[in-house]
């Protein structure tokens, strides 16, 4: 188990890794935004691929930042079962929550969109905007995201098996959200 909760490790660091880039989208976001608008309301000029670049942008954000979000317990979840349950039941229903939905859906939403990257790169696809950009980047970040996700939910099944055999300590801790 040892070997497995260093790999989580090694998992969790890649998906720090990929947070940081998704707040660097953030940022980059709104730098361009501001241009954007400045260049269209001040000086009467705008592009189409700057447009796009803040969509491809926000899509960065999103994708590349999940698994960090459940890395770091900041996900959503439903918490009618969560508030009631103990904190070795809250290991149980999170086990069960990432192996019967996350890790199948993720590994599914990732083969999904393969095939649409694939073929967006092979025809070397870009936007039908005039002026406007590749197209396959963004359609990477759809596999890529998923798998970043599934990645981190198989580190987060690591860690709820160590705690419920007892080797690790993990919080449980819930606060409902405020209403």
């Amino acid at each position: 188990m040892r070997l497995a909760l260093r790999a989580a490790e090694v998992i969790d660091g890649i998906s720090r890794s990929f947070g940081w880039l998704a707040s660097v989208a953030v940022l980059a976001a709104c730098l361009i935004s501001a241009a954007v608008a400045s260049a269209r309301y001040g000086l009467g000029i705008g592009s189409n691929a700057w447009l796009e670049i803040q969509w491809y942008l926000f899509g960065a954000m999103i994708l590349l930042g999940a698994a960090w979000t459940l890395n770091r317990n900041e996900h959503v979840r439903v918490d009618l079962l969560y508030l009631v349950a103990n904190p070795r039941q809250r290991l149980w229903l999170d086990l069960f929550g990432l192996l019967v939905f996350l890790l199948p859906g993720m590994v599914l939403m990732a083969a999904l969109s393969w095939p649409q990257f694939a073929e967006s790169f092979a025809r070397n696809e870009i936007s039908e905007s005039p002026g406007g950009l590749l197209r396959w980047p963004v359609k990477l970040l759809l596999p890529v995201g998923f798998a970043l996700v599934a990645l981190q939910g198989v580190a987060e099944v690591i860690r709820r098996i160590a705690a419920l055999r007892g080797e690790v300590a993990l919080d449980t801790e819930y606060v409902r959200p405020e209403q």
